[in-house]
């Protein structure tokens, strides 16, 4: 049992469908239920206005699920899964409750051969049953054959920006190649264009859509109080981490790490650099970190500001605080085996995808 300070319970949680447990915490009581089971590499949910949720497979599915069932969803867009890639984020629109406008991103099949992260957008029937109107608003520049590091996380700003994460594609040394967007952070306008003040927009050989580099793999995307964007990155064998992102910033990969090489060797110049920048937090061993959330709603003000990291590796749900942000508690059942995705629902629970479970699930606070 954790201090009283630190998430207190540990749920043994039955994987039937709509299966319920509670239990008593220093936040409250807690219920983690089983919202939507059998599904197949799920990795991203958005939970709608109505109670509702979309789901993406990885395969090339998307889902609509509630109460009253499930059904797929027509007009997505055609992906390449394989390795890593597939179907990837979804995210509501800020306006969704008008426009029904949803973004997402998914691994496109390229010219050469191999495949790039790419980002679309459409919008949801009344119904649920069709995506209209599908729009490509992005592709990056030539990827990689190789199936690895995709990203990919889509996050609308407050002023509607559009932040994309994409993962460095197995070609590490193309995270520091500003003429290509392996391994950066993208912004974008909602239509697909190039902000004009975007930091390497006229700078000759730079790619205009870029807004941070030196990323490894980042999985995990989201916007703090403040509305700054926060990622979670996947870090070689250890130095896993969360970074705060600045504009036009370098976050060092592959120059610095706190890893090493899968074969043990040495990566890079080691763990700092002038004019590269730290990571706000990081984790050796490695815990596969996936889906971020930086808690902004009212069901646990407790954790307003606190971040949310899915563990692949640990099968547990990170929270993270403090000014030197650390790992100040976790959220660890049969539930979250292989957690992939974590949001923030509209009433403030807090959704996740256990990829171990095939399933999603919802915490709520029922005290």
């Amino acid at each position: 049992m954790q201090s009283p300070r630190f998430l207190t319970a540990v749920f043994a949680i039955s994987l039937a469908l709509f299966s319920v447990a509670t239990g008593a915490t220093a936040q409250g009581t807690i219920t983690i239920k089983s919202v939507v089971q059998g599904l197949d590499a799920p990795w991203a949910i958005a939970p709608l206005p109505n109670g509702d949720v979309l789901i993406t497979e990885k395969g090339g599915t998307l889902i609509y699920a509630g109460p009253s069932g499930r059904h797929k969803v027509k007009g997505a867009p055609s992906v390449q899964a394989k390795g890593q890639g597939g179907f990837l984020d979804i995210t509501l629109a800020n306006d969704f409750a008008t426009s029904r406008r949803v973004f997402f991103t998914y691994a496109k099949a390229q010219t050469r051969g191999g495949s790039g992260t790419a980002l679309a957008t459409a919008r949801l029937s009344a119904d649920g049953r069709q995506l209209e109107g599908l729009t490509q608003l992005f592709e990056m520049k030539e990827g990689s054959k190789g199936g690895r590091h995709f990203g990919s996380r889509v996050v609308q700003a407050r002023d509607g920006k559009l932040f994309v994460t994409i993962g460095d594609r197995g070609d590490r040394p193309a995270a520091q190649d500003l003429s290509r967007h392996n391994g950066s952070v993208i912004r974008l306008n909602a239509d697909g264009s190039v902000p004009r003040d975007n930091p390497f927009v006229g700078q000759a050989g730079a790619l205009p859509e870029i807004w941070s580099y030196g990323h490894r793999n980042p999985q995990g995307a989201a916007l703090d109080l403040s509305g700054t964007l926060w990622l979670s990155e996947h870090g070689a064998k250890g130095g896993d981490e969360v970074n705060r992102i600045r504009k036009g910033a370098n976050y060092g990969w592959p120059v610095i790490s706190y890893g090493r090489h899968y074969s043990g060797a040495k990566i890079g110049e080691g763990t700092s650099k002038a004019g590269l920048q730290q990571p706000a937090h990081y984790w050796d061993p490695s815990i596969a970190p996936s889906g971020l959330l930086v808690y902004s709603g009212t069901m646990f003000p407790q954790w307003r500001g606190h971040i949310f990291v899915g563990s692949l590796k640990f099968d547990y749900i990170a929270r993270l605080s403090g000014n030197a942000l650390t790992e100040t508690g976790q959220i660890k059942s049969t539930a979250t085996e292989r957690v992939r995705d974590v949001v923030e629902g509209p009433d403030g629970a807090i959704w996740f995808i256990s990829v171990g479970n095939g399933a999603v699930y919802r915490i709520a606070n029922d005290s």
